[in-house]
């Protein structure tokens, strides 16, 4: 059985191809057609026909951003008369108080298409108006005649009874192939953010569907094997399921490193985890407390962050269950710049593959965060994912017009470490946890060369680097089990709310295991707080959420509690390839040049899979491997774990 596993990320392509061995490689994204990166890798390394084949993709948070000079398609939105503008109105936040020349993001749907329905369901899902065919002829003509590609139908409280939106769909359905009603994408309360998770799912059903038509094209070469995606929520669901509700994928990639700290973490026995994935273009924090992972119900699509926080009001909100990430743009291919005061910065902006990094000497000419671990002598020359070798004269040049190459060089990365670690306390410090109980993950192509420093800045003791860190998000997706999700808002009875939602997901998954969900807040808050559910009980869910807001927030209100929405994960385990088949090798360790804390120190490099068993090594040293290196500083120790894992531990 040939099994493949392919995360398509901003700078590397990355694949996993298990048959009577695992192989691992890195090839360059092409932005412009993402397909043709898995082309391009499977007809290099694949002869072969493919039996499952699991992906990750950040094609639909790109789309929304552009970057792949893209049209997004003309979507037009049907909702409840006087509501239309709600998309536009949206929360009234101000993300940049002060900015003047602040705008928000460009509106998905421009006024001219969008339609007001004369129907109405009231709070309790009693239908006031009914909505059919009637009265719907000249909309639908208006949308003929505007081109229209896809839909999103969002009526006022259908989360409650959704017949109208069903009925206005069923009409239209002959008319147009991608309709994304409410009541399917996000079933819960609040308008603005509903009618939002439809309007985005809308604009991307065209965008997901076409891109994988065009990548089952690509797999009709290799057998057209069955897809199964990554989601948001850290499962593997369908190709259709996909297609449906294509905001499932929006998070897809990051969602599957933090799955694979997760498996991996049990096999290690190790409770509680910081994934800490650094790759080309940004870095993902997460926290996993016992293996499972932290789910949240809302993500900001297309915005902003500072210093990994997602800034509200800035992108496109999306209510569906998401991994619980903070994510900066610190990666390997990220700018170093100053700015007017001659202060130095990094990013946001990142060189990617196109053209990339300066020592790539692909037409890149500002220096990025690889030119300084490269010209510091903390990575060698050979670039990822190909037989390339890189510049180093041409990264000096570049680092040279904004001061002392290695000064600069040496600051970059240093600045990168704090905006790193800033990122790990919003998934730990401000979820109420201290990161100093916890272990760092570190991996991605750019994660080794930094966990350790990043894990001082924490005060953590324990790092662990997995293996083949830099396609460990690939290998998440082959760890990973199907995975569905459903909900339901104000359930008048908690065990007939559940039941009725596992009920439904048995449709999609045969004989699951359920995990139960309840998001919960005080009256008179806005937004709410995810909690397991391990009895549906109401007192027992109460005192778990005071439990958790007491720990997160620090302090508890005397006010009753509301259950607000119940979700259920249905989840399918997948038998999982065996990936410690490692072969040794023999390979004398030899020295480098590496600039640390303002001089150079001759250190000992070493081959990752040269390494013997639990042989301790000190720092300062390098380990490398393909496609990642290790940088261990000074006052740690480090030795290769009996699962290829290579364990340091702070001085």
């Amino acid at each position: 059985m040939v099994t493949v596993s392919i995360d398509i990320g901003g700078t590397f392509t990355d694949i996993i191809i298990i048959d009577d061995e695992i192989h691992y490689y890195k090839v360059p994204t092409t932005p412009a057609n993402p397909e043709q990166a898995v082309m391009n890798g499977l007809s290099k390394y694949l002869d072969k026909n493919i039996d499952e084949f699991v992906h990750a993709t950040t094609i639909a948070t790109n789309s929304l951003l552009g970057q792949y000079g893209l049209e997004l398609p003309k979507t037009a939105l049907l909702t409840t008369k006087g509501f239309k503008d709600v998309i536009e109105i949206g929360r009234q936040n101000r993300p940049e108080l002060y900015n003047l020349d602040f705008h928000r993001p460009k509106t998905l749907i421009p006024p001219k298409l969008r339609y007001e329905v004369d129907e109405r369901t009231d709070v309790n899902g009693h239908i006031i108006t009914k909505a059919g065919a009637s009265g719907m002829d000249s909309i639908k003509e208006s949308l003929i005649k505007n081109r229209v590609k896809s839909l999103a139908i969002c009526f006022l409280h259908s989360y409650m009874n959704p017949e109208n939106e069903m009925n206005i769909k069923n009409y239209l359905s002959e008319y147009f192939d991608n309709i994304s009603i409410s009541y399917d994408v996000s079933p819960e309360p609040r308008e603005y953010e509903r009618t939002s998770t439809t309007v985005v799912n809308a604009v991307l059903m065209p965008v997901v569907s076409g891109y994988l038509k065009r990548l089952k094209s690509v797999l009709s070469k290799f057998g057209s094997p069955e897809i199964n995606m990554m989601s948001n929520a850290g499962g593997l669901v369908s190709v259709d399921e996909v297609i449906k509700k294509p905001v499932n994928i929006i998070e897809s990639g990051p969602a599957a490193g933090v799955i694979a700290a997760s498996e991996f973490s049990s096999i290690l026995g190790v409770d509680k985890v910081i994934s800490f994935d650094m790759g080309g273009t940004t870095s993902k924090a997460g926290t996993v407390i016992n293996h499972n992972v932290e789910i949240t119900a809302e993500y900001e699509v297309g915005g902003s962050s500072h210093h990994g926080r997602i800034v509200k009001g800035s992108g496109y909100p999306v209510r569906f269950p998401f991994i619980d990430l903070s994510e900066v743009s610190s990666g390997g291919g990220t700018v170093i710049w100053k700015d007017k005061t001659g202060a130095l910065n990094i990013g946001p902006m990142s060189a990617g593959s196109e053209p990339g990094p300066v020592a790539y000497n692909n037409g890149g000419k500002e220096p990025t965060l690889t030119d300084s671990n490269l010209v510091m002598g903390i990575i060698n020359d050979k670039m990822s994912g190909s037989d390339k070798i890189m510049r180093k004269d041409l990264a000096l040049k570049a680092l040279e017009k904004l001061g002392d190459p290695y000064e600069v060089a040496e600051s970059a990365i240093k600045l990168a470490n704090l905006e790193m670690a800033r990122a790990i306390r919003l998934v730990t410090v401000e979820r109420g946890l201290d990161p100093v109980e916890f272990t760092l993950f570190g991996f991605g192509g750019a994660g080794p060369q930094v966990t350790m420093p990043v894990a001082d800045e924490l005060g953590i003791k324990n790092v662990i680097i997995p293996p083949e860190p830099g396609v460990f998000s690939a290998l998440g997706m082959m760890l990973a089990d199907i995975k569905y999700e459903a909900r339901m808002s104000y359930p008048e009875n908690l065990e007939a709310g559940f039941n009725e939602l596992e009920q439904r997901l048995t449709y999609q998954v045969k004989n699951p295991e359920f995990v139960r969900y309840a998001d919960c807040r005080y009256v008179g808050q806005g937004s709410e707080l995810t909690i397991p559910v391990n009895k549906p009980e109401k007192d027992d869910i109460i005192r778990d959420f005071t439990e958790t807001h007491s720990k997160t927030f620090g302090f508890t209100l005397d006010r009753p509690v509301e259950i607000l929405t119940i979700r259920v994960f249905a989840i399918k385990k997948r038998i999982k390839p065996d990936i410690q088949n490692v072969g040794n090798i023999i390979v004398e360790p030899y020295k480098r040049n590496v600039y640390i804390n303002g001089k150079w120190e001759n250190v000992d490099v070493y081959q990752r899979n040269a390494l013997p068993v639990k042989k301790e090594i000190n720092g300062p040293a390098v380990i490398e491997e393909d496609g990642s290196s290790t940088f261990v500083p000074p006052k740690w120790k480090i030795f290769r774990g009996e699962n290829n894992e290579l364990r340091a531990v702070r001085l």
